[in-house]
């Protein structure tokens, strides 16, 4: 990822920041220009709540080569306490542990490293909360 494109990314990536838009309140994720329940186009910046619910999730163990160290790894589309629908990766599951209706908290991870000196990038990533007890 550019440096441009990181720094831009900032408020989402970093603080998880999402657009509500002031004329009908709907969490927007990433944020947008225009609501589409509304049409408005004006928002306010919001800190999304860390939690949700894993609505559907898929284990992937034939990864793309950048990800092969990673395989198998769990991917699960995540509807945020907020409302906003975040696809994330999910880590620390146990084989046969991720079902939908399950809860998640998200925590700051390593997401990527451009080549052996390069920028270090972070974000955040889906846990299962039954693993946080």
């Amino acid at each position: 990822m550019s440096t441009a494109r990181g720094y831009r990314e900032y408020p989402q990536r970093y603080r998880y920041e999402a657009a509500v838009c002031d004329g009908c309140g709907k969490w927007h994720f990433p944020p947008r220009l225009i609501c589409d329940a509304c049409k408005s186009e004006t928002f306010t910046p919001r800190a999304m709540r860390r939690t949700g619910t894993i609505l559907t999730h898929t284990v992937v163990h034939a990864a793309a080569s950048a990800f092969a160290d990673q395989a198998p790894y769990a991917v699960a589309i995540v509807e945020m306490d907020d409302g906003p629908r975040v696809t994330m990766q999910v880590v620390d599951w146990r084989t046969g542990e991720l079902k939908s209706g399950q809860r998640v908290k998200l925590e700051f991870r390593r997401i990527s490293e451009a080549g052996p000196a390069g920028t270090i990038t972070y974000g955040y990533k889906a846990v299962p909360m039954s693993l946080l007890a």
